[in-house]
């Protein structure tokens, strides 16, 4: 089996092509990286609003408990 290039500097210029190649690479790989952890971070925000928002019923269910208390007892 015969090599393409005689080293790996040679490897990674590619003929003078190797910028573009190495880009389109790095370009592919952090698109990949985006998609896969997009979803994620999207969950974790959703989930910390809704346990926000749980929050913010429990304090007025407990809000109007207390005042449903103090009208009966009046």
């Amino acid at each position: 089996m015969q090599f393409q290039f005689s080293s790996f500097a040679e490897f990674l210029a590619m003929d003078g092509h190797g910028i573009y190649v190495w880009i389109s690479y790095v370009v592919t790989f952090a698109a990949l990286a985006a998609l896969a952890l997009y979803p994620r971070i999207t969950r974790r925000r959703i989930q910390r609003e809704l346990q926000r928002q749980q929050r913010i019923v429990q304090r007025r269910c407990k809000v109007n408990n207390e005042r449903i208390a103090v009208v009966e007892s009046a």
